[in-house]
């Protein structure tokens, strides 16, 4: 019965380790992207509140910058495929 379990799953588990070996670059070579794009954000929100006393939209674009850094949405895409290759490993094992 396990056997026959097991050749059942070996499809899902091929399919969800390719799609996590893909995910898993387009987060790395994304967060590096998104780095200099925060950088950037993060500079002209500071730029807005120093040089164009706008404080608001200063704001705004430093918690944009944030977001879009490393420790934002790329880190909720690594607990994500974290929680998936558990998944994937919990189902290799059956």
């Amino acid at each position: 019965m396990r056997i026959l379990l097991k050749i059942l799953l070996f499809p899902v588990t091929l399919i969800l380790t390719i799609l996590l070996s893909i995910c898993e670059f387009l987060t790395i070579f994304s967060s590096m992207l998104l780095s200099i794009i925060a950088l950037i954000f993060f500079v002209l929100g500071l730029g807005s509140i120093i040089l164009l006393r706008e404080t608001k939209d200063g704001i705004y674009a430093i918690i944009l910058a944030y977001l879009v850094s490393p420790y934002g949405i790329p880190m909720f895409a690594a607990w994500l495929i974290g929680k998936l290759q558990a998944l994937n490993e919990r189902l290799k094992n059956i």
